[in-house]
């Protein structure tokens, strides 16, 4: 009898100790987060907040609340941040850190109870006094208090959200739960984490209106069938989550087959070429962006006459295809003032002549072209993209596409330097 098909051998030898993590970010590099545990079920993940931030280089120490150590153990949470926890405040003082202050402050979760004293100004506890504390902190522009509620849908009364409104108004960031079952639950450590990159970014791209497009984006051939291609959308999706994480008051449009962007992030979707456009050119007269990243694959081709019902396929039809509506060429007229950084995708090409072609596009007024072939990958089989620009002869190269994303968020940072 087999056990899963395990043979039963030894782990994979590790470099790192108990308690260290792998790091797969360094987005809050030597970053001070206090995490606050209050006393609900949720206190059972915060051991997995805890890893997670500590993932991305942040340096985490945890204070508990009475109640919240029903549902969590100093044990789990030293172990977790490689801290002592604070679970009452001595004559040490380890609330007051002037010399050393947290860069954030981060409840989770966030009890109804806990809420509405930190709105109330009540500090009876280790939580709360080092909220209070943290408040003070986050008025002189020296932290950050981060709320990720967690109640019975019976708890939501008007109290609760007055407290939210108030702490709001003052400055905290509210991170949105995750609704199910009647409740407020903690939202999975990963977005968690996502909101205290985005609170702490000191990124120029912060509060920018962007626009990022991406998926395949298809032409209908009738009601059940259409024309698409290969790609699944997930560049874009990196490309927008990433430019959230700097703070961007970024927005996803995408088509209806693209893989699935993650919850937080504004997504549109758009269901054919024609919406697609239609979509985009409507938010653009209804909102003033900075710029628009536009990596989506928009078919190139839609039938002359789209049919009805489904095409019969007992029998050879003939269909006659049109080019498609080229929306940067669209922008670029109607849309003069918006910065756009395009796509350009070829198969089967050499290096010299992709980068002919960008080159032709850009002395049509285009700022800023993504170049890649399908043949030009790494030797792990990665995607390999270059920017080029207008305002230099050099272009520079990325290989894979979280790389591409941050060679994106780098170049719209210069840009808006330089306004």
């Amino acid at each position: 009898m087999t056990v899963n098909n395990w043979n039963i051998s030894k782990p994979t030898p590790s470099i790192l100790s108990d308690h260290d993590v792998y790091l797969d970010g360094d987005e809050l590099k030597n970053k001070k987060v206090a995490l606050m545990v209050t006393g609900g079920i949720a206190a059972m993940k915060s051991p997995l907040i805890v890893r997670a931030l500590r993932k991305k280089g942040a340096v985490v120490t945890v204070f508990t609340s009475k109640e919240s150590l029903k549902y969590t153990t100093i044990d789990a949470l030293e172990w977790s941040s490689d801290n002592q926890v604070i679970s009452t405040l001595t004559p040490a003082s380890e609330h007051l850190n002037n010399n050393q202050p947290f860069d954030v402050y981060l409840i989770a979760p966030a009890t109804y109870n806990t809420i509405n004293k930190i709105a109330c100004g009540i500090a009876d506890n280790s939580v709360t006094t080092a909220l209070a504390v943290g408040i003070g902190a986050m008025e002189q522009g020296k932290s950050q208090i981060i709320i990720t509620p967690t109640t019975h849908g019976m708890l939501h009364n008007s109290l609760l959200t007055k407290s939210l409104q108030r702490l709001k108004k003052m400055g905290a960031h509210i991170i949105k739960p995750r609704d199910e079952d009647g409740k407020h639950k903690l939202p999975d450590e990963k977005q968690i984490v996502t909101e205290v990159i985005r609170t702490t970014s000191n990124s120029p791209l912060r509060n920018i209106p962007l626009i990022v497009t991406g998926g395949p984006i298809p032409s209908p051939i009738d009601d059940v069938r259409e024309l698409s291609n290969i790609f699944t959308g997930q560049l874009g999706s990196i490309i927008a989550v990433e430019l959230y994480k700097q703070g961007a008051d970024v927005i996803l449009v995408q088509g209806p087959k693209t893989v699935q962007s993650p919850d937080f992030l504004p997504t549109i979707t758009t269901d054919t070429v024609n919406d697609y456009i239609n979509t985009i050119t409507l938010m653009l007269t209804e909102k003033q962006y900075y710029a628009g990243i536009f990596s989506a694959a928009v078919a190139d081709f839609q039938p002359t006459t789209k049919l009805s019902g489904k095409i019969s396929s007992s029998k050879k039809i003939s269909i006659n295809f049109q080019p498609t509506q080229k929306l940067i060429s669209i922008i670029k007229n109607q849309f003069p003032d918006l910065y756009m950084i395009s796509f350009k995708y070829e198969h089967n090409i050499s290096h010299t002549k992709l980068i002919s072609k960008v080159n032709t596009r850009i002395k049509e007024g285009y700022p800023a072209i993504i170049a890649n072939s399908g043949n030009d990958k790494s030797e792990m089989d990665e995607q390999v993209a270059y920017l080029v620009t207008n305002k230099s002869n050099k272009t520079q190269k990325a290989v894979g596409k979280l790389s591409i994303a941050k060679m994106i968020i780098s170049h719209l940072e210069e840009q808006i330097r330089s306004r």
